[in-house]
C-alpha cells in the first residue's frame, strides 16, 4: 500500500509591518553614543511593555536584546503618539517585535528608524 508523501510544511509568511517610526528618547539615553556603532542596520531589536509608566499609559520600550541579558541596552521608546496598537498587541500576547532599518546622529541626536513587526 502506497501512502502519499507528507507535506511540507508551508514556508512561514513573511512577518507583518506594524509600524515605521523612529525610537523616542535617545538623546536620554546615557551611554548610546558609545554603544551605537555597534548597532547595525536591519538587526532584530525587541520590545517590551513598560505598564507602570508614570508618563505614558501606554509606553513600550526598544532593546537590543532581552531585559535579563548583561549585553542589553535600552535604546528608547516607541513614540507616545503612535504607540497604543502595539502596547495593547503586546499585552494580549501577540509576538510583536522590530528590525533597525537606519540610523544616523543628527547633532547629538542618534535617529533610529525602525519597523514594528507582528511575526505571522
Amino acid at each position: 500500500m502506497n501512502h502519499p508523501a507528507p507535506a511540507a510544511p508551508a514556508p512561514a509568511a513573511p512577518p507583518l509591518v506594524l509600524l515605521e517610526c523612529l525610537v523616542a528618547g535617545t538623546s536620554h539615553r546615557p551611554h548610546l553614543a558609545d554603544y551605537e556603532p555597534q548597532l547595525t542596520v536591519g538587526q532584530a531589536l525587541l520590545l517590551t511593555r513598560e505598564a507602570d509608566s508614570h508618563y505614558d499609559d501606554w509606553a513600550v520600550q526598544v532593546h537590543t536584546h532581552p531585559a535579563t541579558d548583561p549585553a542589553n541596552v535600552l535604546l528608547g521608546y516607541l513614540p507616545e503618539a503612535r504607540n497604543e496598537t502595539v502596547a495593547r498587541l503586546l499585552d494580549a500576547g501577540f509576538s510583536i517585535t522590530a528590525r533597525l532599518n537606519h540610523k544616523a546622529w543628527e547633532d547629538d541626536w542618534l535617529h533610529l528608524d525602525i519597523e514594528v513587526l507582528l511575526t505571522r
